[in-house]
């Protein structure tokens, strides 16, 4: 799988290609979900100082505002565990919300099936939106990195798109850690841990080495 990426000063991605063994609605999710969707249970990941300002740092730089209903999907799965709202969904955006809970970090998880190539990284347009769940509420993303496939974007740090989420059918997903250079070795080791809770679902997982586009401006 090939997945390019625009050049940006602030933006530490790692993009991971997982195979299901099975539909995603056959697999069964972990096993200690309860536990890591619980208030107080600590972090198997390094500690980084202020995270959540230095990720909503690198929404911005294209021009986004990453705050109200658009703030990063990372602080929302934290509210959600404050208020003991969560719950499962399937085995491949449980991990990604597990990995993204606890690294502070916004992570998609979009089904390959669901898009078509080519596959590139870069900040979307002034006044680009998509419908991103399943009562058809949109999202404007003009400004935001994101990620698009030959139909336009389908999935960023704020909010994926509804045409590339996984359903009970899914056989194969790409990931993308929206990481920042501003916190050193964090993509890494939230990837590494993120990888590991996917294969313990049972899913192969490759790493992506994104190509790199020329800026025309240099």
């Amino acid at each position: 799988m090939i997945v390019s990426i625009d050049p940006h000063p602030l933006l530490d991605s790692v993009l991971l290609h997982t195979v299901w063994p099975k539909p995603l609605g056959q697999i069964p999710t972990l096993t200690d979900l309860d536990t890591w969707f619980s208030i107080g249970t600590e972090s198997p990941l390094p500690s980084q100082y202020d995270v959540k300002l230095k990720v909503r740092n690198l929404l911005r730089h294209g021009g986004f505002k990453p705050s109200g209903r658009s703030k990063p999907a990372s602080e929302y799965l934290i509210g959600a565990v404050e208020k003991e709202r969560m719950s499962s969904i399937n085995a491949a955006v449980d991990c990604c919300n597990v990995a993204s809970l606890h690294s502070g970090l916004p992570i998609s998880v979009v089904d390959t099936e669901r898009g078509t190539g080519p596959w590139r990284i870069g900040i979307a347009e002034s006044g680009v939106e998509y419908v991103f769940n399943p009562t058809g509420q949109i999202i404007n993303i003009g400004g935001l990195v994101v990620l698009f496939d030959k139909d336009g974007p389908c999935g960023g740090p704020v909010k994926d798109s509804q045409r590339t989420k996984t359903h009970p059918d899914t056989l194969e997903t790409l990931s993308i850690v929206w990481g920042t250079h501003d916190l050193e070795e964090h993509s890494r080791n939230t990837a590494d841990w993120y990888s590991e809770l996917l294969r313990q679902c049972g899913a192969q997982v490759t790493e992506i080495t994104p190509t790199t586009q020329v800026d025309p401006h240099g």
